[in-house]
């Protein structure tokens, strides 16, 4: 191989490996950094405004919606019954998703995720979860 070939490859990889890392690093969500201890932001600007649950029954499926409202009960399974003043939908909370936050039917929460439909039902699988 020769020199002009070697330099053409690894300069080929490398430019490969910096879109790798750019793509990676133009993630804008509220995930938990455990790297660092950290909680990193997300965007709040237009387009991430908040939906009613009344709304989010008609979403299609994969759907982004962030909701604000009250846990009313545990359905089991990790599924809970959430409600605000226009409806109620049923939530899905991983346990990861919790982190130590501790809610009661009375308390506020404000809950992102997606919207799970299928042909019998409509639901959140919800991504983050905060008291307000």
């Amino acid at each position: 191989m020769t020199k002009t070939r070697l330099i053409f490859l690894i300069t080929l990889l490398l430019a490969a490996v910096f879109v790798l890392n750019a793509q990676q690093g133009t993630r804008h969500d509220t995930r938990h950094d455990t790297r660092h201890g950290t909680q990193q932001g997300g965007f709040i600007g237009p387009g991430a405004n908040v939906t009613t649950v009344a709304e989010a029954l008609t979403l299609r499926d994969d759907s982004p919606v962030i909701m604000r409202g009250r846990i009313e009960r545990f359905l089991g399974n990790e599924k809970y019954l959430f409600t605000d003043e226009t409806a109620s939908i049923i939530i899905e909370v991983d346990n990861r998703v919790w982190r130590g936050t501790t809610v009661d039917e009375n308390d506020i929460v404000e809950i992102s995720g997606e919207i799970d439909r299928s042909f019998r039902r409509v639901e959140v699988d919800v991504s983050s979860l905060r008291k307000m």
